[in-house]
């Protein structure tokens, strides 16, 4: 489904809530609203963390200087490596804080519903927290009833850690479900093949 069509339904909010890694999550009409602050602090973090990964992968692309015989030589190769090191632990540390703002993201979307779209379309429907599957499964229910609904179906274990089996006439997308101790969290449509940009 195009995110345009999806939008002239009506059933989604028209303002996205999140277009990070270029993704474009939407809450359902009457969801949450978007927040100003949260989404330029992801845009922030994103921006920065491309930028260190960038720089620090065009170092090792450049070969190291050759080594000089004279103490300044040394000192300025040590300094050369300082700062390589310190552009390594930058990006690295970028790199983390947009894991955590894309996990913080996640969260929220799963626990409100919506749908996200990707750059070959709908990439992921959240079932709002009241909507259960053919099988009756959804937020509440136990982990003893998801298994029973959906182990004889192929259930497994996702590379993201979410409960995942294979949606009956739909190839390529699965229920995922997350897991709060002994209980459902949330359920997701999602088409695990869609990228986001």
């Amino acid at each position: 489904m195009a995110k345009d069509a999806a939008l002239a339904g009506g059933k989604l909010a028209s303002a996205p809530t999140s277009t990070l890694d270029g993704c474009t999550d939407f809450s359902y009409t009457g969801g949450p609203a978007p927040d100003p602050a949260r989404m330029k602090a992801e845009a922030d973090i994103e921006a920065k963390a491309k930028e260190l990964n960038k720089k620090a992968d065009e170092l090792q692309t450049k070969p190291d200087p050759k080594p000089g015989s004279s103490a300044a030589d040394s000192a300025k190769a040590a300094e050369k490596d300082a700062a390589d090191a310190k552009l390594y632990a930058d990006a690295a540390l970028a790199s983390a804080d947009l894991a955590g703002k894309r996990e913080e993201r996640d969260k929220a979307f799963v626990a409100a519903g919506g749908a996200s779209f990707g750059k070959d379309g709908l990439r992921e429907l959240a079932a709002p927290p009241e909507a259960k599957t053919a099988e009756g499964i959804g937020a509440g229910s136990s982990l003893a009833d998801l298994k029973t609904a959906y182990d004889a179906k192929g259930m497994k274990t996702g590379d993201n850690g979410r409960f995942q089996v294979p949606v009956d006439g739909k190839p390529d997308w699965v229920y995922e479900f997350t897991v709060n101790g002994d209980k459902v969290g949330s359920v997701s449509m999602v088409n695990p093949k869609s990228k986001c940009a």
